[in-house]
């Protein structure tokens, strides 16, 4: 597989950050010591879109050790909380990034969280202590390396994004894993011809199975941007000539806002999977008709399960633009309502999952991992749904998505994508809040596209005049912002939003 990256040569550095004993974990750090992990060790890897992740991560499964990718965005508060629940030996981060000091980070993090016996560091040249990766490289090893792992071995633990609270790891192998790039490829059409641009984060799920497991084993390229921005992902897939991508919903809008077919070449790209965030029906039908030849391609999945369902090129734009595609082979999907029984098709309820892509167990925590799962073995996955005569999912939102007004539901994303049709916004996130008399009324977080700021009556006229919404669902406050809290895969944190806006009269 090739990899290109927009940075130069890697320089790799090892640094032992503590007196802790590398041989308690039966390790060594010297250039001709043991391996740096045993089987089922935990190695914590925060790393950019750089091509030394490909490296790292294809040295821990040989070794069996299990892979703990963290986002770059993370800061001490996080990494070290995740160091601590999945008990790392090692950890990974780059030098600087982005004006961040991470291997300071990291140090600090190494040295206050006892099981860590190696830092690595990651084009952090001129750092005191190390060897960087040409050196690693050259060195004798006089070790046999342990028995190749078994698929079915723990492979990966995947950090949920922390849209609700702090985040929790799934605990995959690579059989779970690999299910959702498997299904992905030949979906897709993916072959040793394709290059796959990769702007989403490699260590977290989307980019990591769409960015770096799916082109694996397509024998696909792929090329990493570390540093967003739509101007140079433009440039990078008509420069490298890519064909396919994949990312939250976000990044579409964010390209096609800077797009210009007299500067831009984007003929080869002829896919853009999306996952992660919902997608506006809206932007569906304006990719298919400023990126000619690309077609948008929604899906559904999360870190606990994987790849649920997909839609194909082939499907019209009408049907990716109201579904999130049909159920993967293997996958089965059931809609139940509050009691737990089927639901009819056409009604919503909550998505229940039964399939090969599910992960092992939450790490460390056993009473969630039951809660989880039903008598029958489907898996609650807290999202809400539908699913039509032929089979096609439509997400609606999460459980905690609906708002209950006196005793009436209103589903935040129906009226979301309605708000999101009116010219003056730009995004919008609608959110329950607590009231005494009613239980709860919704509240619409705008950012707004120019000087114009709406009132809940000029709301109210566009949802129930223009979309017929009904009168009920129209929210009863009106809050404006510069930009949404988001996570790492653009999902908006509508917990942060309740809890700012909550208190305030």
């Amino acid at each position: 597989m090739s990899i290109r990256t927009i940075r130069t040569s890697p320089t790799v550095r090892v640094h032992t950050p503590t007196a802790n004993s590398a041989a308690a974990h039966g390790i060594s750090l010297a250039p001709c010591g043991n391996s740096a992990s045993a089987p089922g060790d935990r190695v914590v890897v925060q790393l950019p879109n750089w091509n030394e992740f490909f490296l790292i991560y294809a040295a821990l499964t040989r070794l069996g050790a299990v892979t703990v990718p963290v986002v770059s965005v993370y800061r001490e508060h996080e990494v070290r909380f995740i160091v601590e629940n999945c008990q790392a030996i090692g950890l990974v981060t780059a030098g600087q990034f982005r004006g961040f000091d991470h291997a300071a980070m990291g140090a600090c993090i190494a040295a206050a969280v006892p099981t860590v016996s190696f830092h690595v560091t990651v084009r952090a040249a001129g750092a005191d202590g190390g060897l960087d990766l040409t050196a690693l490289l050259a060195a004798a090893h006089d070790v046999a390396l342990p028995p190749a792992p078994s698929a079915d071995s723990p492979h990966l633990i995947l950090y949920s994004s922390g849209t609700e609270s702090r985040p929790k790891g799934c605990l995959h192998t690579w059989n779970t894993a690999a299910f959702l790039p498997t299904q992905a490829v030949p979906v897709l059409g993916m072959n040793r011809s394709d290059v796959m641009f990769v702007p989403s984060p490699i260590t977290h799920t989307l980019g990591l199975t769409l960015g770096v497991m799916a082109p694996t084993i397509a024998g696909a390229q792929a090329h990493l941007l570390d540093v967003f921005s739509p101007t140079a992902a433009l440039e990078r897939i008509g420069a490298y000539r890519c064909t396919g991508t994949a990312s939250p919903a976000p990044f579409i809008r964010m390209l096609l806002d800077a797009y210009d077919p007299a500067v831009h070449d984007v003929s080869r790209l002829r896919f853009w999977l999306t996952a992660g965030a919902a997608i506006p029906a809206s932007l569906v039908q304006e990719a298919q008709d400023r990126l000619s030849g690309c077609r948008v391609v929604s899906a559904y999945g999360s870190s606990e399960i994987m790849m649920a369902t997909v839609c194909r090129p082939e499907d019209s734009v009408d049907r990716v633009a109201t579904s999130d595609g049909a159920p993967v082979p293997g996958v089965e999907l059931r809609i139940v309502d509050v009691d737990g029984k089927e639901s009819a098709p056409g009604t919503d309820g909550e998505i229940r999952y039964r399939g090969p892509g599910r992960m092992l167990e939450y790490w460390g925590r056993p009473e969630l991992t039951a809660e989880g799962q039903d008598a029958e073995g489907w898996w609650r996955t807290g999202d809400l749904g539908r699913i039509d005569e032929q089979g096609y999912l439509r997400v609606t939102g999460r459980i905690k998505d609906i708002i209950i007004r006196g005793g009436f539901n209103i589903s935040a994303r129906e009226v979301e994508e309605a708000l999101l049709q009116h010219p003056a916004i730009a995004d919008v996130a609608v959110v329950g809040l607590p009231d005494e008399a009613v239980g709860e009324r919704a509240c619409a977080v705008v950012v707004a596209r120019d000087d114009t700021r709406l009132t809940v009556d000029d709301l109210r006229r566009h949802l129930v005049d223009e979309h017929k919404i009904a009168v009920w669902k129209v929210p009863e406050r009106v809050e404006y912002v510069d930009e949404f809290p988001r996570t790492a895969t653009g999902k908006i944190q509508k917990f942060a939003l309740r809890a700012k806006y909550g208190n305030r009269a």
